[in-house]
Protein backbone atom coordinates (compact mmCIF):
# COMPACT_ATOMS: atom_id res chain seq x y z
CA UNK A 1 0.00 0.00 0.00
CA UNK A 2 1.45 3.38 -1.00
CA UNK A 3 2.16 6.04 1.61
CA UNK A 4 -0.61 8.23 0.16
CA UNK A 5 -3.17 5.41 0.22
CA UNK A 6 -2.15 4.51 3.77
CA UNK A 7 -2.65 8.06 5.07
CA UNK A 8 -5.96 8.32 3.19
CA UNK A 9 -7.14 5.08 4.80
CA UNK A 10 -6.23 6.43 8.24
CA UNK A 11 -8.10 9.68 7.49
CA UNK A 12 -11.25 7.82 6.42
CA UNK A 13 -11.11 5.56 9.47
CA UNK A 14 -10.65 8.51 11.82
CA UNK A 15 -13.62 10.42 10.41
CA UNK A 16 -15.94 7.40 10.44
CA UNK A 17 -18.30 6.95 13.39
CA UNK A 18 -17.65 3.82 15.45
CA UNK A 19 -19.04 3.94 18.98
CA UNK A 20 -18.95 0.66 20.91
CA UNK A 21 -21.72 -1.58 19.67
CA UNK A 22 -22.32 0.53 16.54
CA UNK A 23 -19.07 0.14 14.59
CA UNK A 24 -20.77 -0.32 11.19
CA UNK A 25 -19.17 2.64 9.36
CA UNK A 26 -15.66 1.63 10.37
CA UNK A 27 -16.31 -2.04 9.69
CA UNK A 28 -17.40 -1.23 6.12
CA UNK A 29 -14.11 0.59 5.45
CA UNK A 30 -12.12 -2.34 6.86
CA UNK A 31 -14.01 -4.85 4.71
CA UNK A 32 -13.24 -2.73 1.66
CA UNK A 33 -9.54 -2.45 2.57
CA UNK A 34 -9.21 -6.20 3.13
CA UNK A 35 -11.29 -7.37 0.16
CA UNK A 36 -8.23 -8.21 -1.93
CA UNK A 37 -6.39 -9.92 0.96
CA UNK A 38 -8.63 -12.86 1.68
CA UNK A 39 -12.01 -13.97 3.06
CA UNK A 40 -13.42 -11.67 5.73
CA UNK A 41 -15.40 -13.21 8.57
CA UNK A 42 -17.24 -11.84 11.60
CA UNK A 43 -17.99 -13.16 15.03
CA UNK A 44 -21.46 -12.65 16.51
CA UNK A 45 -20.54 -9.31 18.11
CA UNK A 46 -19.30 -7.91 14.81
CA UNK A 47 -15.52 -8.16 15.09
CA UNK A 48 -13.74 -8.60 11.74
CA UNK A 49 -11.23 -11.40 11.08
CA UNK A 50 -9.19 -11.82 7.89
CA UNK A 51 -6.46 -14.41 7.19
CA UNK A 52 -3.43 -14.18 4.89
CA UNK A 53 -1.78 -17.57 4.52
CA UNK A 54 1.95 -17.63 3.98
CA UNK A 55 4.30 -20.59 3.56
CA UNK A 56 2.64 -22.54 6.39
CA UNK A 57 -0.70 -22.85 8.17
CA UNK A 58 1.06 -22.28 11.50
CA UNK A 59 2.06 -20.47 13.53
CA UNK A 60 -0.94 -18.18 13.40
CA UNK A 61 0.28 -14.63 13.98
CA UNK A 62 -2.49 -12.31 15.19
CA UNK A 63 -2.43 -8.59 14.37
CA UNK A 64 -5.12 -7.21 16.68
CA UNK A 65 -6.75 -3.77 16.56
CA UNK A 66 -10.13 -2.41 17.60
CA UNK A 67 -12.84 -0.66 15.62
CA UNK A 68 -14.57 1.34 18.32
CA UNK A 69 -13.92 4.78 19.82
CA UNK A 70 -14.92 6.47 23.07
CA UNK A 71 -18.46 7.77 22.69
CA UNK A 72 -21.82 8.14 24.48
CA UNK A 73 -25.40 6.93 24.51
CA UNK A 74 -28.49 9.12 24.81
CA UNK A 75 -29.85 8.30 28.25
CA UNK A 76 -32.90 10.54 28.26
CA UNK A 77 -34.63 13.38 26.42
CA UNK A 78 -35.81 16.20 28.69
CA UNK A 79 -39.05 18.11 28.26
CA UNK A 80 -37.05 21.11 26.99
CA UNK A 81 -35.38 19.01 24.26
CA UNK A 82 -31.95 18.58 25.85
CA UNK A 83 -30.28 15.15 25.96
CA UNK A 84 -28.55 13.47 28.90
CA UNK A 85 -25.57 11.25 28.14
CA UNK A 86 -23.97 8.07 29.43
CA UNK A 87 -20.28 7.64 28.49
CA UNK A 88 -19.00 4.66 26.54
CA UNK A 89 -15.35 4.48 27.54
CA UNK A 90 -13.07 6.82 29.43
CA UNK A 91 -13.66 10.57 29.10
CA UNK A 92 -12.23 13.49 31.10
CA UNK A 93 -14.92 16.11 31.60
CA UNK A 94 -12.57 18.99 30.81
CA UNK A 95 -12.33 18.00 27.12
CA UNK A 96 -16.10 17.92 26.51
CA UNK A 97 -17.79 21.24 27.28
CA UNK A 98 -18.44 23.34 24.19
CA UNK A 99 -17.63 20.52 21.76
CA UNK A 100 -19.67 19.44 18.76
CA UNK A 101 -21.15 15.95 18.59
CA UNK A 102 -23.29 13.87 16.24
CA UNK A 103 -26.23 11.79 17.39
CA UNK A 104 -26.41 8.67 15.23
CA UNK A 105 -30.18 8.60 14.88
CA UNK A 106 -32.05 6.08 12.77
CA UNK A 107 -32.75 8.78 10.16
CA UNK A 108 -29.12 9.87 9.97
CA UNK A 109 -26.62 12.02 11.86
CA UNK A 110 -28.09 14.83 13.94
CA UNK A 111 -25.49 17.48 14.87
CA UNK A 112 -25.48 19.15 18.24
CA UNK A 113 -23.25 20.60 20.94
CA UNK A 114 -22.37 19.69 24.50
CA UNK A 115 -23.61 22.80 26.22
CA UNK A 116 -21.26 25.14 28.09
CA UNK A 117 -22.47 28.10 30.12
CA UNK A 118 -20.75 31.32 29.06
CA UNK A 119 -18.58 32.82 31.82
CA UNK A 120 -21.09 35.65 32.21
CA UNK A 121 -23.52 33.22 33.87
CA UNK A 122 -21.08 31.29 36.06
CA UNK A 123 -20.95 31.81 39.80
CA UNK A 124 -17.44 32.14 41.26
CA UNK A 125 -17.64 28.65 42.78
CA UNK A 126 -18.77 27.13 39.44
CA UNK A 127 -15.67 28.45 37.68
CA UNK A 128 -13.51 26.17 39.86
CA UNK A 129 -15.58 23.00 39.47
CA UNK A 130 -15.07 20.02 37.19
CA UNK A 131 -18.54 19.39 35.80
CA UNK A 132 -19.37 15.65 35.84
CA UNK A 133 -20.67 14.11 32.64
CA UNK A 134 -23.99 13.26 34.28
CA UNK A 135 -24.54 17.02 34.76
CA UNK A 136 -23.82 17.83 31.09
CA UNK A 137 -26.39 17.93 28.34
CA UNK A 138 -26.54 17.98 24.55
CA UNK A 139 -28.33 20.81 22.77
CA UNK A 140 -29.63 20.01 19.27
CA UNK A 141 -31.17 23.44 18.87
CA UNK A 142 -34.60 22.04 19.69
CA UNK A 143 -36.98 23.47 22.29
CA UNK A 144 -39.08 20.44 23.18
CA UNK A 145 -38.98 16.68 23.49
CA UNK A 146 -41.44 16.32 20.62
CA UNK A 147 -39.18 18.38 18.36
CA UNK A 148 -36.24 16.10 19.16
CA UNK A 149 -38.34 12.99 18.56
CA UNK A 150 -39.43 14.42 15.21
CA UNK A 151 -35.74 14.46 14.26
CA UNK A 152 -35.69 10.70 14.80
CA UNK A 153 -33.59 10.87 17.97
CA UNK A 154 -34.39 8.21 20.56
CA UNK A 155 -33.13 7.02 23.91
CA UNK A 156 -30.22 4.64 23.33
CA UNK A 157 -28.93 6.35 20.19
CA UNK A 158 -25.11 6.52 20.01
CA UNK A 159 -23.32 9.88 20.17
CA UNK A 160 -19.84 10.50 18.70
CA UNK A 161 -17.48 13.48 18.57
CA UNK A 162 -17.61 15.71 15.51
CA UNK A 163 -14.07 16.41 14.36
CA UNK A 164 -11.96 17.15 11.30
CA UNK A 165 -8.76 15.46 10.20
CA UNK A 166 -6.08 18.06 9.56
CA UNK A 167 -2.34 18.17 9.00
CA UNK A 168 -0.70 20.80 11.17
CA UNK A 169 1.96 23.26 10.07
CA UNK A 170 4.63 20.85 11.31
CA UNK A 171 4.99 18.34 8.45
CA UNK A 172 3.55 14.92 9.17
CA UNK A 173 1.70 15.84 12.37
CA UNK A 174 -2.04 15.24 12.07
CA UNK A 175 -4.94 15.98 14.40
CA UNK A 176 -8.33 14.32 14.71
CA UNK A 177 -10.60 12.05 16.69
CA UNK A 178 -10.60 8.30 17.30
CA UNK A 179 -6.87 7.82 16.68
CA UNK A 180 -7.35 5.24 19.46
CA UNK A 181 -7.56 2.88 17.73
CA UNK A 182 -8.09 3.79 14.07
CA UNK A 183 -4.31 4.04 13.67
CA UNK A 184 -4.09 0.41 14.83
CA UNK A 185 -6.85 -0.61 12.41
CA UNK A 186 -5.02 1.16 9.58
CA UNK A 187 -1.78 -0.62 10.55
CA UNK A 188 -3.49 -4.00 10.53
CA UNK A 189 -4.99 -3.39 7.08
CA UNK A 190 -1.72 -2.00 5.70
CA UNK A 191 0.28 -4.93 7.06
CA UNK A 192 -2.01 -7.53 5.50
CA UNK A 193 -2.01 -5.65 2.20
CA UNK A 194 1.79 -5.31 2.42
CA UNK A 195 2.17 -9.11 2.58
CA UNK A 196 0.80 -9.50 -0.95
CA UNK A 197 3.44 -11.14 -3.09
CA UNK A 198 5.74 -11.61 -0.08
CA UNK A 199 6.78 -14.94 1.37
CA UNK A 200 6.22 -15.20 5.13
CA UNK A 201 6.68 -18.34 7.27
CA UNK A 202 3.26 -18.34 8.93
CA UNK A 203 -0.39 -17.45 8.57
CA UNK A 204 -1.22 -13.88 9.56
CA UNK A 205 -4.64 -13.17 11.05
CA UNK A 206 -5.92 -9.61 11.08
CA UNK A 207 -8.46 -8.66 13.75
CA UNK A 208 -10.52 -5.50 14.08
CA UNK A 209 -12.40 -6.08 17.34
CA UNK A 210 -15.51 -4.33 18.58
CA UNK A 211 -16.23 -2.88 22.02
CA UNK A 212 -12.66 -2.53 23.32
CA UNK A 213 -13.44 0.76 25.06
CA UNK A 214 -16.09 -0.87 27.24
CA UNK A 215 -14.09 -3.84 28.50
CA UNK A 216 -12.42 -5.57 25.53
CA UNK A 217 -15.55 -7.57 24.83
CA UNK A 218 -15.00 -8.16 21.11
CA UNK A 219 -11.48 -9.48 21.55
CA UNK A 220 -12.79 -12.15 23.90
CA UNK A 221 -15.33 -13.57 21.45
CA UNK A 222 -13.11 -13.17 18.37
CA UNK A 223 -10.51 -15.60 19.72
CA UNK A 224 -12.68 -18.54 18.66
CA UNK A 225 -12.18 -17.43 15.04
CA UNK A 226 -8.63 -16.09 15.29
CA UNK A 227 -7.04 -19.04 17.22
CA UNK A 228 -3.66 -17.26 17.56
CA UNK A 229 -0.33 -18.82 18.46
CA UNK A 230 1.24 -15.39 19.03
CA UNK A 231 -0.25 -11.89 19.05
CA UNK A 232 0.82 -8.33 18.31
CA UNK A 233 -1.74 -5.83 19.57
CA UNK A 234 -1.64 -2.69 17.43
CA UNK A 235 -2.72 0.28 19.52
CA UNK A 236 -2.61 4.05 19.89
CA UNK A 237 -0.55 4.70 23.00
CA UNK A 238 -1.16 7.92 24.96
CA UNK A 239 1.90 10.13 24.49
CA UNK A 240 3.14 11.64 27.73
CA UNK A 241 5.56 14.21 26.31
CA UNK A 242 3.46 17.19 27.34
CA UNK A 243 4.81 20.03 29.52
CA UNK A 244 5.50 19.13 33.15
CA UNK A 245 5.78 15.39 32.58
CA UNK A 246 9.09 13.96 33.77
CA UNK A 247 10.72 11.09 31.83
CA UNK A 248 8.04 10.52 29.17
CA UNK A 249 7.84 6.99 27.75
CA UNK A 250 5.97 7.95 24.57
CA UNK A 251 7.14 10.93 22.49
CA UNK A 252 5.78 12.00 19.13
CA UNK A 253 8.42 11.25 16.55
CA UNK A 254 10.20 8.71 18.76
CA UNK A 255 8.86 5.67 16.92
CA UNK A 256 6.36 3.02 18.04
CA UNK A 257 6.08 2.15 21.70
CA UNK A 258 6.50 -1.44 22.87
CA UNK A 259 4.61 -1.94 26.12
CA UNK A 260 6.04 -4.28 28.72
CA UNK A 261 3.03 -4.10 30.98
CA UNK A 262 -0.12 -2.35 32.11
CA UNK A 263 -2.78 -3.40 34.66
CA UNK A 264 -4.40 -5.76 32.13
CA UNK A 265 -1.44 -7.65 30.67
CA UNK A 266 2.22 -8.54 31.08
CA UNK A 267 3.90 -8.89 27.70
CA UNK A 268 5.79 -12.04 26.81
CA UNK A 269 9.33 -10.89 27.55
CA UNK A 270 10.91 -12.99 24.83
CA UNK A 271 8.54 -11.48 22.28
CA UNK A 272 9.41 -7.97 23.46
CA UNK A 273 13.12 -8.72 23.16
CA UNK A 274 12.52 -10.15 19.68
CA UNK A 275 10.81 -6.90 18.67
CA UNK A 276 13.73 -4.93 20.11
CA UNK A 277 16.21 -7.04 18.14
CA UNK A 278 14.24 -6.68 14.90
CA UNK A 279 13.98 -2.92 15.38
CA UNK A 280 17.73 -2.68 15.99
CA UNK A 281 18.53 -4.72 12.89
CA UNK A 282 16.26 -2.60 10.67
CA UNK A 283 17.15 0.76 12.21
CA UNK A 284 13.57 1.32 13.41
CA UNK A 285 13.27 3.71 16.38
CA UNK A 286 11.26 2.30 19.29
CA UNK A 287 10.23 3.35 22.79
CA UNK A 288 9.70 1.02 25.77
CA UNK A 289 7.00 1.52 28.36
CA UNK A 290 5.79 0.16 31.68
CA UNK A 291 2.33 1.61 32.32
CA UNK A 292 0.66 2.16 35.71
CA UNK A 293 -2.77 2.68 34.16
CA UNK A 294 -4.75 1.77 31.07
CA UNK A 295 -5.30 -1.46 29.22
CA UNK A 296 -5.76 -2.99 25.78
CA UNK A 297 -7.16 -6.08 24.08
CA UNK A 298 -3.91 -7.78 25.08
CA UNK A 299 -5.77 -8.57 28.32
CA UNK A 300 -8.26 -11.11 26.96
CA UNK A 301 -6.01 -12.18 24.07
CA UNK A 302 -3.09 -13.35 26.20
CA UNK A 303 -5.49 -15.27 28.46
CA UNK A 304 -7.29 -17.07 25.64
CA UNK A 305 -7.00 -20.82 25.13
CA UNK A 306 -3.94 -22.19 26.89
CA UNK A 307 -2.37 -18.73 26.77
CA UNK A 308 -0.99 -16.63 23.90
CA UNK A 309 2.41 -14.87 23.96
CA UNK A 310 1.44 -11.26 23.35
CA UNK A 311 3.01 -7.83 23.03
CA UNK A 312 1.56 -4.36 22.39
CA UNK A 313 2.96 -2.10 19.68
CA UNK A 314 1.52 1.40 20.04
CA UNK A 315 1.74 4.50 17.86
CA UNK A 316 1.98 7.40 20.34
CA UNK A 317 -0.55 10.23 20.15
CA UNK A 318 -1.09 13.20 22.41
CA UNK A 319 -4.52 14.01 23.84
CA UNK A 320 -6.28 10.76 22.92
CA UNK A 321 -9.89 10.29 24.06
CA UNK A 322 -10.65 13.80 22.85
CA UNK A 323 -11.69 15.56 19.63
CA UNK A 324 -8.12 16.73 18.89
CA UNK A 325 -5.48 14.02 19.26
CA UNK A 326 -2.06 14.68 17.67
CA UNK A 327 -0.01 11.99 15.91
CA UNK A 328 3.20 11.94 13.86
CA UNK A 329 2.68 9.89 10.69
CA UNK A 330 6.37 8.87 10.71
CA UNK A 331 5.66 6.86 13.88
CA UNK A 332 2.89 5.00 12.05
CA UNK A 333 5.24 4.25 9.16
CA UNK A 334 7.89 2.97 11.59
CA UNK A 335 5.31 0.78 13.34
CA UNK A 336 4.33 -0.79 10.03
CA UNK A 337 7.96 -1.54 9.21
CA UNK A 338 8.38 -3.17 12.64
CA UNK A 339 5.27 -5.33 12.25
CA UNK A 340 6.24 -6.57 8.78
CA UNK A 341 9.81 -7.32 9.91
CA UNK A 342 8.51 -9.21 12.96
CA UNK A 343 6.19 -11.32 10.79
CA UNK A 344 9.22 -12.43 8.77
CA UNK A 345 10.85 -13.71 11.98
CA UNK A 346 7.86 -15.44 13.55
CA UNK A 347 8.28 -18.93 12.12
CA UNK A 348 7.38 -22.17 13.92
CA UNK A 349 10.72 -22.47 15.72
CA UNK A 350 10.70 -18.84 16.85
CA UNK A 351 7.14 -18.95 18.17
CA UNK A 352 7.76 -22.28 19.95
CA UNK A 353 10.73 -20.67 21.67
CA UNK A 354 8.52 -17.95 23.14
CA UNK A 355 6.88 -20.52 25.42
CA UNK A 356 9.71 -23.05 25.88
CA UNK A 357 9.69 -22.92 29.67
CA UNK A 358 11.48 -26.24 30.23
CA UNK A 359 10.27 -29.62 31.40
CA UNK A 360 7.97 -30.24 28.42
CA UNK A 361 7.58 -33.87 27.44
Amino acid sequence: MSKHRASELFRRLSLAAGPPGSEDEVRAIVREALAAVGPVRHDRLGSVVCEKRGAADAPRVLLASHLDEVAFLVQSIARDGTLALVPLGGWWSHVLLGQRIDVLAGAGRRPGVIAAKPPHHLRPDERKQLLPIESMYVDLGASSRSEVEALGVRVGDPVVPTASFVELAVPGVVSGKAFDDRVGVALMCEALAGLAGRRHPNTVVGLAAVQEEVGSRGARTAMDLARPDVALVLECSPADDFPGQADPQARLGGGPQIRFSDPTALANRRLVRLLEDVAGERGIPIQLAVRRTGGTDAGPIHRSGAGVPTAVIGVPARYIHSHVALLQLADQTAALALVLAAIDRLDASCVAGLTAFGGES
